[in-house]
C-alpha cells in the first residue's frame, strides 16, 4: 500500500489536532475548577447524588459544551477541505480565525464578559463560514 502521510500532512490536519488539543485543555480546566466546589471525593465517588456548581467553573463548563458544538463542524469543514482538494488561502485563515475565536472564548466565558464574548463567538464561526466557502468554491 502507498504511504499517503506526505500528501495528507496539511496545515488544516494539523489545525484539526491543535483544536482536538484546545478540547482535552477546555475539559481538563472546566473538571478541576468544578472539583474545587464539588470536592474530589465527590469526583471519585459513583457521583449518584447531583453536585451543582456555579460561578466560574460553571461557566468554563458551558464553554467548553459550546466548543463542543461547533468543534464536529470544524473537523468535518477541514477533512472535506483536505480529501477534496479545496485547501488553500481560505481555509488556511478560516482555521487560525476559528482557533483563535476559540482560544480567546474560553478567558471572557470564564469572567462574565457578554459582549466580547460574543464577539469572539462570531469570529470564530466566521472562520468556521470561511473554511466552508471555500469547499463550495
Amino acid at each position: 500500500m502507498e504511504n499517503l502521510s506526505g500528501s495528507l500532512n496539511t496545515l488544516e490536519l494539523q489545525m484539526i489536532g491543535a483544536a482536538v488539543v484546545l478540547g482535552i485543555l477546555q475539559l481538563l480546566l472546566g473538571s478541576v475548577a468544578a472539583r474545587t466546589q464539588q470536592g474530589y471525593d465527590w469526583g471519585m465517588g459513583s457521583r449518584d447524588e447531583p453536585s451543582p456548581i456555579s460561578g466560574v467553573p460553571a461557566r468554563l463548563q458551558r464553554a467548553f459544551y459550546n466548543y463542543m458544538e461547533t468543534f464536529p463542524m470544524f473537523v468535518a469543514a477541514m477533512l472535506a477541505a483536505v480529501l477534496l482538494g479545496k485547501t488553500g488561502t481560505l481555509t488556511e485563515v478560516g482555521g487560525f480565525v476559528y482557533l483563535g475565536g476559540r482560544i480567546v472564548f474560553i478567558p471572557l466565558y470564564a469572567a462574565g464578559v457578554k459582549r466580547f464574548r460574543t464577539i469572539a463567538w462570531v469570529v470564530a464561526l466566521g472562520g468556521l463560514c470561511a473554511v466552508s466557502a471555500a469547499i463550495l468554491s
